[in-house]
């Protein structure tokens, strides 16, 4: 019995499969999309997004097209192909602007890439660019229904921007080329002001600035010490009880001896 019932399912797959692929080659363009709608309702989104991307040419200016499109765009999300996805959240968006679904196509152009957002240790322009698709989101939308979902989104993604800055502003640092440290911790502070690195990123510069001037020629030294000793304002002004204020006050003595 259990033999039987093995070959009556394999001979099903073959059947499905045979209509799938005669879909494929067919010309009959409302059976293709009937085929496809089939699919999708049947969460066969492979299949139904490859039919949705033969008829979709055929129906692109009819009321097929719309639906053709929002599926194309959900089939794709729900594979977790989240780049063709929100090409076609994108495209439906820029398409049909009077749709009653464009705002959910905004935000899930949006939600794809969050959904290929990397780790802060990697390249951030996918990051970079939900946190774009986000704000477009909001500013389209601004009382709509994924407002506080979108900030939220956006909030996490800074957060992972913000690591990413803050990582790549002390590389300098770390291989002791000083004046450079001091250009990119700079630049992180004046990017991200209220970091929770702040503390950290202040005192660096100073030690950035104070190790620069110690290893500057003498002609530029003193110039660098008062620059050092301004960078060391900056963080004992804001942090004087901070993490580095002892360490902080021990540059600023040294600095003091070298420029008497």
């Amino acid at each position: 019995m259990k033999k039987y019932l093995f070959i009556i399912a394999l001979l099903s797959c073959i059947g499905c499969q045979s209509e799938y692929q005669k879909l494929l080659k067919s010309d009959d363009y409302d059976a293709v999309y009937e085929g496809a709608v089939r699919y999708f309702d049947a969460k066969d989104y492979y299949k139904s997004y490859g039919l949705l991307e033969k008829a979709l040419p055929a129906f692109r200016l009819t009321e097929k097209g719309e639906n053709i499109t929002m599926m194309l765009a959900k089939s794709y999300y729900e594979e977790q192909d989240y780049l063709m996805a929100a090409y076609y959240f994108e495209r439906f968006a820029i398409t049909y602007p009077t749709s009653t679904q464009v705002e959910y196509a905004y935000f899930y152009s949006a939600v794809c890439y969050y959904n290929v957002s990397p780790v802060s240790t990697l390249d951030q322009t996918y990051t970079e660019k939900a946190v774009q698709s986000f704000q477009l989101y909001i500013n389209k939308f601004p009382n709509g229904s994924y407002v506080k979902e979108s900030n939220e989104n956006i909030g996490k993604l800074r957060e992972k921007l913000e690591e990413k800055a803050y990582n790549n502003s002390k590389i300098f640092y770390n291989l002791e080329d000083y004046k450079a440290a001091v250009t990119s911790l700079k630049n992180c502070l004046k990017q991200y002001p209220d970091t929770k690195y702040r503390e950290e990123l202040l005192f660096l510069t100073l030690k950035s600035s104070f190790l620069l001037a110690e290893n500057s020629v003498e002609s530029k030294k003193d110039d660098r010490y008062d620059l050092a000793v301004d960078d060391y304002h900056a963080y004992i002004d804001e942090f004087p009880n901070g993490q580095w204020a002892k360490d902080a006050e021990k540059i600023f003595l040294q600095i003091m001896k070298r420029t008497k």
